[in-house]
């Protein structure tokens, strides 16, 4: 039988094909919908940040960027280095949910080392460090240890001789008697140290000298102390005298303590660094105490171990207070400045002049050849020298002579001197003793030296118009100094020159 043909119009032919196109793209979007949700979802934490535009987003709300369809990049944030991104849920409507906020570090973990190395750190430097501290900071902290270190190690030394003197070890003594030593032995360093305490001007004046002082006071206290082992029978008096010395070691390095922290200090941040400072002293003790521990138990030789450990104190200390750069002017200081500058014309560095004050040259010893601010007696011993040179001075604050019997150079102040007439006064000081060493010309070519307490002061005959050169130098170059010494740092406002008491009053 022959196949029927129907014939279609048109119009039906056009409406099949539209209803195939519609099924063909009804099945398309099925198996879409399908596959989307057969698939994980796109993870929201997930941030799409061009690397090469890591400044690109800012603080606040970024507006056109999105980590998918229902995360949203809030702001971003930057602690310590590691940065932080913070992201939140997005409803439908364009909201954000409540407590959606995820805070997404960019940076890999840190390794366990680098997270140790960050812990100690936080402990031994200053927050913000190295920019927050002087360059000195780190070579003074670094011998502060090592001073600490051994200071430490001594501790267990001079502990145990101490209990083994006092019969503690060998049960020679009864408890009552043991304890009443040792409470005088206290006793009498607590009077030292108060005794000691109403010196506590001079140690603005001689920071570093009497910093160096107390350090070596505190050997010698050490050395009394391990020096009760060869006489038991002493052991209160030796005691009480070791300890008065290292009780008064102990005022001067805490009242020389802050301002040492205050010269390394750059902002409002000196407690920040005097706790550090103090936390790496510590440490250091401690290391030096268990060290020390171990050694003992080999008994050593007790003569050896202290005379080693000394040593090692002795120079930590020595260079401990030679790497601190002061900014102020005491009269070391002062000294290395002004004989610089009269002979080569510039002022020191803050770094050359603090490097070469004699650390050794202490306050106590009547060394040095230029007195300031002494009694007139001692300056001048007939009035018609005194008569001579005064009209000289009308108009300053002070009065500058030599002595020849003496061989010092004398500032007398007047009472109305301030802090610039008597830091004139000691630059005045300083030109006339050069004028009167100059006048002997071979002596002056073999001295080389900066230091001006090394040679002895030759006498002159003239002394008249000594000073009458000297006052002229000084009104043509005191300016020029002052001026040369602040460009380098110094600070010239205020002086610790140290000058005595004695004032000149009017007629």
């Amino acid at each position: 039988m022959a196949p029927i043909k129907l014939n279609q119009s048109p119009n039906s032919a056009a409406k099949s094909v539209a209803s195939s196109t519609e099924a063909r793209i009804l099945v398309r979007e099925t198996l879409r919908v399908t596959a989307n949700l057969a698939s994980p979802p796109l993870d929201p934490l997930l941030p799409t940040i061009s690397p090469a535009a890591p400044h690109a987003t800012n603080l606040g709300i970024l507006e056109n960027q999105f980590l998918d369809s229902t995360s949203r990049l809030i702001c971003c944030e930057e602690i310590d280095g590691r940065r932080w991104n913070y992201v939140a849920d997005i409803q439908p409507s364009g909201k954000s949910k409540n407590g959606s906020i995820r805070a997404l570090c960019l940076q890999t973990p840190q390794a366990p080392i680098d997270e140790m190395m960050s812990f100690i750190r936080s402990y031994v430097v200053p927050e913000g460090f190295p920019d927050s501290v002087t360059p000195s900071y780190v070579p003074y902290m670094t011998w502060r240890a090592l001073k600490h270190f051994f200071g430490g190690a001594m501790g267990v030394f001079t502990t145990q001789t101490l209990l083994n003197s006092v019969g503690v070890a060998r049960n020679k003594a009864t408890p009552g008697a043991i304890a009443i030593n040792w409470i005088l032995k206290d006793g009498a360093g607590r009077v030292g140290k108060m005794l000691f305490a109403r010196q506590g001007k001079k140690f603005d004046y001689d920071l570093k000298q009497l910093r160096f002082a107390g350090d070596l006071l505190m050997e010698l206290g050490a050395g009394v102390e391990l020096a009760t082992a060869a006489a038991p029978h002493l052991f209160l008096p030796l005691a009480c005298a070791a300890n008065v010395a290292k009780n008064v070691a102990a005022v001067t390095s805490t009242s020389t303590r802050t301002p040492i922290y205050k010269a390394f200090a750059k902002g409002e941040n000196i407690g920040d660094v005097t706790a550090k400072g103090e936390c790496v002293g510590n440490i250091a003790d401690l290391l030096g105490t268990g060290l020390s521990i171990m050694i003992s138990k080999r008994n050593p030789s007790l003569v050896t171990t202290f005379g080693l450990l000394s040593c090692g104190y002795i120079f930590s200390s020595y260079q401990e207070v030679r790497s601190v750069v002061l900014h102020t002017l005491n009269r070391a200081r002062f000294n290395v400045a002004v004989e610089t500058f009269l002979k080569t014309g510039r002022v020191p560095s803050l770094q050359k002049g603090n490097m070469n004050e004699r650390i050794l040259s202490f306050p106590w010893l009547k060394e040095n050849p230029i007195v300031l601010g002494p009694r007139f007696k001692d300056a001048f011993q007939d009035a018609g020298s005194f008569l001579a040179i005064e009209p000289l001075f009308d108009r300053e604050k002070y009065i500058v002579t030599y002595n020849q019997t003496k061989g010092k150079v004398y500032a007398l102040l007047k009472d109305q001197a301030k802090s610039d007439d008597i830091l004139k006064a000691a630059f005045h000081a300083h030109v006339l003793l050069h004028f009167v060493r100059s006048s002997n010309g071979a002596q002056n070519s073999k001295r080389k030296q900066v230091d001006a307490f090394s040679s002895s002061v030759p006498t002159t005959t003239n002394v008249e118009e000594e000073i009458a050169a000297s006052c002229k130098m000084v009104s043509n170059s005191y300016e020029i100094f002052k001026s040369k010494a602040s460009e380098q740092g110094w600070v010239m406002a205020e002086s610790l020159l140290n000058p005595g008491k004695a004032r000149l009053c009017h007629r």
